[in-house]
């Protein structure tokens, strides 16, 4: 019985950042110069196959600061702390690393300066997410308002609605978040934008290939973490842009080839914590349950790098 023709469209720019990939490397950098084990604060990028990786290789993922010894070295997610955490470890006396994004970093040094000048601030984001823990950590509590929807901008109090400002989580729907910003500049005309667009490069990227590639598409595959902001929202970009049949899954090990049933094309694409080895892996199963055609379709190219830290990178 021959095998079903499936043409697979590879979205480009796809997985990792340079954010992420200075993160990863922050992590391997630490094990070499301190030796296992190395604490890490929370996942340091969201996916399940990197921080597996960086266990095996001597990484111990915690939670919390508390969880980890005095004398042991830390490292901070990409995602970003509250500021109430390197403080801790300082008072502790701790080595700690930061591996936050710099473009998280560039957020929460916005956030600060809006405060400074005596500005109310708002943050576009989603709650629970580590990345707006963090941002929302960089000032006393309740000196940033949380908004989530288009409905929140329409109804949120702020104490100086004349001198406000809003800075935003970096993973967001471009779409999703501009709706945000026409609400929010709709009430408060005088509302001060970031200098530069928080979303970053990376997730703006991966976005615009995703949209490039689902009018030629019957279908959607976006490999990352359940947990990966970036990644859930590529799925969404699909569905949005007119791809219905949209779906995330962590590993090629967990998809029912089944799903492709009268499938033609289909588009993948990987959120920026998910490493190439993953999208090739995908790749590998579906050559073996159809007749598969590559085709690369790049909306434009990347060459962002990221120093690491002074004290990793002599």
């Amino acid at each position: 019985m021959s095998k079903q023709e499936l043409t697979i469209k590879l979205a480009g720019p796809r997985g990792f950042c340079a954010g992420v990939d200075r993160a990863i490397e922050i992590v391997e950098k630490a094990l070499e110069k301190f030796g296992a084990p190395v604490y890490v604060r929370h996942e340091i990028v969201h996916n399940k196959f990197v921080v597996d990786e960086l266990r095996d290789k001597g990484a111990i993922f915690v939670e919390e600061l508390d969880e980890v010894p005095d004398d042991a070295p830390v490292i901070f997610s990409a995602h970003g702390v509250p500021k109430s955490v390197p403080e801790a470890a300082q008072n502790r006396n701790m080595v700690h690393i930061d591996a936050t994004c710099p473009l998280v970093t560039k957020v929460h040094v916005d956030a600060k300066r809006h405060r400074g000048a005596g500005r109310s601030v708002l943050l576009i984001g989603h709650a629970g997410h580590p990345e707006v823990i963090g941002t929302l950590g960089q000032l006393p509590d309740g000196e940033i308002r949380l908004v989530e929807t288009v409905e929140q901008a329409k109804t949120v109090e702020v104490s100086h609605p004349e001198n406000l400002s809003y800075v935003t989580q970096t993973t967001l729907s471009v779409d999703d978040t501009s709706e945000i910003i026409a609400a929010l500049q709709e009430r408060f005309p005088s509302i001060e934008a970031p200098r530069k667009e928080d979303i970053c490069y990376a997730t703006t990227n991966r976005q615009a290939a995703v949209k490039a590639l689902t009018p030629d598409c019957d279908a959607f595959i976006v490999l990352g973490a359940p947990n990966s902001s970036n990644s859930a929202r590529l799925a969404e970009v699909a569905k949005a842009a007119g791809c219905p049949k949209s779906i995330l899954i962590e590993r090629a090990d967990e998809f029912d080839v089944d799903w492709l049933e009268n499938v033609k094309t289909v588009g993948v694409t990987a959120g920026a914590s998910a490493p190439e080895l993953l999208v090739q892996e995908l790749i590998s199963l579906l050559r073996e349950n159809f007749n598969v055609s590559v085709e690369e379709v790049a909306v434009t190219s990347e060459n962002v790098h990221f120093s690491l830290p002074n004290s990793l990178s002599a």
